[in-house]
């Protein structure tokens, strides 16, 4: 192959250099003598320029591909045939690839794959619109170019759905660690076979590895076939309850339970970049950009988190007269997590549990998981004045049995912790609410025998204690479950703090 570098291809496309290479076809980087400029050049092996099947696949990628007008996608520039070869040529991407990227650093930031995930999403979504299956959704194929922006290529195996013959013989071709359970079985594929491998590609971004390794790529397709994939949440438990479902049901074994279309996974996953985005506290790299695009009800979370931030900051500075001296260590307690709460325990042999910054979470179960999510981690920063709050119910009253947010008190130990009384600071005072635990990570369904009740149903003033049932045993998640909104149309949580008897 090297001996094709410096060939000119039509009398125009200089061959540079060798960039990529598979078992069909070689991609070079290439001089475009007449537009004086770049392009990548993926030109047909000779020894498959003969077979007529292999021959009409490559066609069809060059004409699938050159369908496609997409931010997100790699863009066909031209195509041709030199001496019977054919080749196509693309816009070349200066960069590297998603998979390079993961190998470089591991697991990437949360909102970045998250990101990531959505520009995916958008660039398959726009296939899909034109009835064009990738059937090859990898890490390997996603190009990250100078700017960080994610570009999907290699359509070589993508085929309409209209479309029989070359692939509808039940052969298997993709990737095994990203192939769809049909997709391994031989069944019939459709624009969700693209979204299970995204999802699995979303998996790798977040924990740095593939689910599941074999011995033989036979033996990593039947896994995809039969067993579960592992809690996304056990591999990186910082990850939202939010986000894990997102990928739970994305890589879901039976298409009727996945996404039904690329809308309704791009919604969820915008939804939870501005989730994560917010648990964060910043955002960097793509996820800035990626921030800019999101639909106006779910860039409202973030700035939503944001103006609750500055307000916080206002009334303690008016309180207490402070100088910008005094932001700035504000600033530094909130960048290094709750502390204890500067007001006296409900008993003098009682103790504070601090738990972990971002150990509180959301719980949605019965509405969309994500509204309950943003700015949760509020409610344990041990800052009063800063608050988590629930979503907007315009007509006063819960539409659902209930609502709330749970906090692992459980991080310092695997046993958990052993809760006395809780103390609930709230700025809406006389909703309902219920205290909950469990020792497991909680599920996103209610109800679920893993919780245990360990208070009476009690009305929350400004300031409440709930004494606990649960004397000795340790717990590790602790749930303040809402049932009534006390006439509020949204609740404003301030602090909640669990106390243990001293030992």
């Amino acid at each position: 192959m090297s001996s094709l570098l410096g060939t000119l291809l039509s009398g125009r496309y200089r061959l540079e250099a060798r960039i990529g290479a598979g078992g069909m076809s070689t991609v070079y980087c290439a001089l475009d003598e007449t537009l004086e400029r770049r392009v990548a050049i993926k030109l047909l092996n000779r020894e498959v320029s003969s077979d007529s099947d292999e021959l009409e696949r490559f066609r069809r990628e060059a004409r699938a591909v050159a369908q496609l007008s997409h931010p997100h996608i790699v863009g066909v520039i031209d195509a041709g045939e030199d001496e019977g070869r054919p080749y196509i040529v693309f816009e070349y991407i200066e960069g590297e690839t998603l998979k390079e990227r993961i190998r470089r650093l591991g697991r990437l930031p949360v909102p970045e794959a998250v990101a990531y995930a959505i520009e995916i999403a958008r660039a398959l979504g726009a296939a899909h619109a034109r009835h064009i299956v990738h059937r090859d959704v990898k890490p390997q194929n996603v190009l990250i170019d100078e700017e960080g922006s994610a570009k999907v290529t290699d359509f070589g195996i993508a085929r309409t759905l209209d479309e029989e013959g070359l692939t509808a013989d039940g052969r298997v071709i993709g990737t095994t660690d990203y192939v769809s359970p049909e997709q391994a079985l031989g069944h019939q594929v459709t624009g969700q076979s693209d979204l299970y491998s995204l999802g699995i590609v979303l998996y790798e971004m977040l924990t740095g590895e593939v689910p599941f390794k074999g011995e033989s790529q036979v033996a990593v397709a039947m896994k995809h076939v039969r067993e579960d994939l592992p809690d996304v949440q056990r591999v990186r438990p910082e990850i939202s309850a939010a986000l894990a479902a997102v990928v739970d049901r994305a890589t879901a074994k039976q298409p009727a339970d996945r996404y039904r279309d690329d809308a309704e996974l791009i919604a969820d996953l915008e939804d939870v970049l501005a989730i994560e985005t917010a648990r964060s506290g910043s955002a960097t790299g793509e996820a800035t950009t990626v921030l800019r695009t999101l639909p106006s009800q779910s860039q409202r979370v973030v700035p939503f988190r944001l103006r609750h931030r500055v307000i916080a900051v206002l009334l303690l500075v008016l309180a207490a007269a402070a100088t910008i001296a005094v932001l700035v260590w504000l600033g530094s307690r909130a960048h290094h997590g709750p502390g204890k709460l500067p007001i006296q325990p409900p008993r003098r042999t009682l103790q504070q549990v601090i738990p972990c910054g971002t150990c509180a979470q959301g719980f949605n179960p019965l509405g969309t998981p994500t509204n309950e999510t943003p700015n949760a981690s509020f409610a344990i920063d041990d800052q009063l004045g800063t608050y988590w709050d629930t979503q907007q119910y315009y007509d006063h009253r819960l539409n659902k049995a209930g609502t709330g947010i749970y906090i692992n008190f459980g991080t310092r130990t695997k046993r958990g912790t052993a809760g006395n009384y809780m103390r609930i600071i709230d700025a809406t005072p006389g909703f309902r609410a219920t205290v909950y635990a469990r020792h497991d990570a909680p599920p996103t369904r209610w109800p679920d025998s893993g919780w245990t009740q360990i208070s009476a149903p009690t009305v929350i003033g400004k300031s409440t204690s709930i004494p606990l049932t649960s004397g000795h045993t340790h717990y590790r998640y602790f749930l303040v479950w809402i049932t009534s909104l006390g006439g509020h149309e949204q609740l404003s949580i301030d602090e909640i703090t669990l106390y243990a008897y001293r030992r």
